[in-house]
């Protein structure tokens, strides 16, 4: 079997798993983690918003962002991730993805990830499962994984 990666992640830990066999148990290679993904828009942002007065008669409000704060650290996070996936790739360590990961991370994973990387993926889930040990994992996955190619 080729070397299967399983990626488990959410906007602030993301867990890479290997599968040496179709059937067998998933071994922990890598941990990253976003602690800043985990504060609240508050905490992330010092200031207040400017404000601005505007002429056609609105008066003063504040100016909002058009990607807040919270997003933006995932977004960070995500491409952290997609790079890691590229290297494992480039270097021959991946052949494979599997992804399990809370939805909306999910769709910025797609969003990101390099397109060579994303011929990889066999399958994808939409979980968050991060706080599972290995074994319970597994669990969640189909008893045989897809194989690329097979």
């Amino acid at each position: 079997m080729k070397t299967t990666w399983v990626l488990v992640a959410d906007s602030a830990r993301a867990r890479l798993l290997e599968a040496e066999n179709p059937i067998g148990p998933l071994k922990e290679i890598e941990t990253l983690v976003h602690p800043e993904s985990r504060l609240h828009e508050r905490d992330i942002n010092s200031d207040s918003p400017g404000r601005v007065f505007d002429s056609g008669g609105q008066g003063r409000h504040a100016m909002g962002q058009t990607v807040g704060a919270k997003e933006h650290e995932a977004g960070t996070f995500v491409r952290d991730i997609s790079q890691r996936l590229d290297r494992g790739r480039e270097s021959g360590d991946l052949k494979q993805l599997i992804i399990v990961a809370a939805p909306a991370l999910l769709g910025l994973l797609r969003k990101h990830m390099s397109t060579e990387t994303a011929r990889l993926i066999t399958l994808e889930l939409d979980k968050n499962i991060t706080q599972m040990g290995s074994s319970e994992l597994r669990a969640h996955l189909p008893e045989r994984l897809p194989q690329l190619g097979v």
